[in-house]
C-alpha cells in the first residue's frame, strides 16, 4: 500500500471518528434500578435518561395547608399506580405554595409500588414522543414531570406536548402520565389584541376567537387541574412553625419567632411555603450558631398592619 493511500485512509478514519462524536446516537437505556427519579438530558444529539442520585426526600406530611390539593393528586396517582384510568395533571397558581414539592412527595409515597418520575425541561419537550416510546414496555408507572411550564409564541415544545396529551394518531402509553406545574393557567401569554375584532387594522385576525381558543387548548388537554392559592397569615405561620419543629426548635422558640417570621415575609413581599421554609432555615441556623435573632426596635405598639402582611 502506497504512503499516499495510507495517509488518505488515516484522514478518513479521523473524519469518521469526529463525525461519530457529533451525530445522534441511539438512546442507551438507563439503569432503572439506580434511582426512582430520572432526568432527560441531551447527549450527542439524543435524549437520554440519567438517574438522579440524590432524590428529594420530602414527604406528604411535610406539606401543610394544601390538603385539598394533596387529596386530589394522591387519588389520581393511586389510580394510576393501580393500573386504573387516571388523568394528566396541571398544577397552577401562586408561586411557592408547594406545587413541585407535592409531586416529589407523591413520588416518595408511591415509589415502593413502582412509580417512577422523569423530569423533562421545556426545551426537550419536542422529543417527548421518543421518550414515551423508550418506557412504553417497562413494568413501572412513569410520571413525566415538567416544572414551571409556560411557553412563548412559536415554541416547538408547545405543539409536541399538545399532541402527546391528546391528538396524536398514536395511542398514549398507559404507563405514562404528565404532571406539569405552572404559574399560568393557560401556559401561553394572552394579549388584549387577541380579543380585538378582525376589522381592527389592515392585518387584523379574521377570526380572533380562534386565536384565543388555540391559546387555551393546551391546558384543556390536562384532565385534572389543581389550583394553589396565596397563603393567609395564619396558614403562613403554621408552615413556619412546622419547619421550625423540623429543625428542632421547641414551642417557646417557635412562638418567639412569630414576629420575625412576619417581618421576613413583609421584606420578601410574599407569604408562601417557600418563604416560610427559607425563614425557618435562617432562624434555626442563627440559633445553631448561638446567634440571637435581631432585636426589633419598634417604638410603642407594633404597627396594626404588621400581623396582616
Amino acid at each position: 500500500m502506497s504512503a499516499a493511500l495510507e495517509s488518505l485512509l488515516a484522514r478518513a478514519e479521523g473524519l469518521l471518528t469526529r463525525l461519530e462524536a457529533v451525530l445522534p446516537h441511539a438512546a442507551t437505556p438507563p439503569d432503572w434500578a439506580a434511582s426512582t427519579a430520572f432526568r432527560a438530558r441531551r447527549r450527542h444529539g439524543a435524549l437520554c435518561l440519567e438517574p438522579v442520585r440524590a432524590v428529594s426526600r420530602i414527604l406528604l406530611t411535610d406539606l401543610k395547608e394544601v390538603e385539598p390539593q394533596k387529596e386530589k393528586l394522591l387519588r389520581n396517582t393511586a389510580q394510576f399506580v393501580a393500573g386504573r384510568p387516571a388523568n394528566n395533571v396541571l398544577l397552577t397558581g401562586a408561586k411557592g405554595t408547594g406545587k413541585s414539592s407535592l409531586i416529589k412527595a407523591v413520588l416518595n409515597e408511591f415509589s415502593g409500588r413502582g412509580l417512577r418520575l422523569i423530569e423533562v425541561d421545556k426545551a426537550d419537550l419536542v422529543d417527548l414522543p421518543d421518550l414515551i416510546e423508550q418506557v412504553a414496555g417497562r413494568p413501572e408507572r412513569f410520571v413525566v414531570f415538567c416544572d414551571d411550564l409556560s411557553f412563548d409564541e412559536g415554541e416547538a415544545g408547545y405543539k409536541a406536548l399538545k399532541s402527546v396529551l391528546d391528538g396524536s394518531v398514536a395511542a398514549a402509553s398507559d404507563n405514562v402520565l404528565i404532571y406539569a406545574t405552572s404559574n399560568r393557567r393557560h401556559l401561553l401569554p394572552e394579549k388584549m389584541a387577541d380579543n380585538l375584532g378582525g376589522s381592527h387594522g389592515e392585518h387584523g385576525e379574521i377570526h380572533p376567537g380562534e386565536a384565543v381558543e388555540e391559546k387555551i387548548s393546551l391546558s384543556e388537554r390536562f384532565g385534572l387541574w389543581i389550583s394553589f392559592y396565596p397563603f393567609s397569615q395564619n396558614e403562613y405561620l403554621t408552615i413556619v412553625a412546622q419547619w421550625l419543629r423540623h429543625f428542632g426548635l421547641d414551642e417557646a422558640a417557635i412562638e418567639a419567632a412569630r414576629q420575625p417570621a412576619l417581618i421576613w415575609a413583609l421584606e420578601r413581599g410574599s407569604r408562601s411555603g417557600r418563604v416560610a421554609f427559607q425563614f425557618a432555615r435562617d432562624h434555626a441556623g442563627r440559633g445553631a450558631m448561638g446567634e440571637a435573632p435581631p432585636a426589633l426596635h419598634i417604638r410603642g405598639d407594633a404597627p396594626e398592619g404588621l400581623d396582616h402582611v
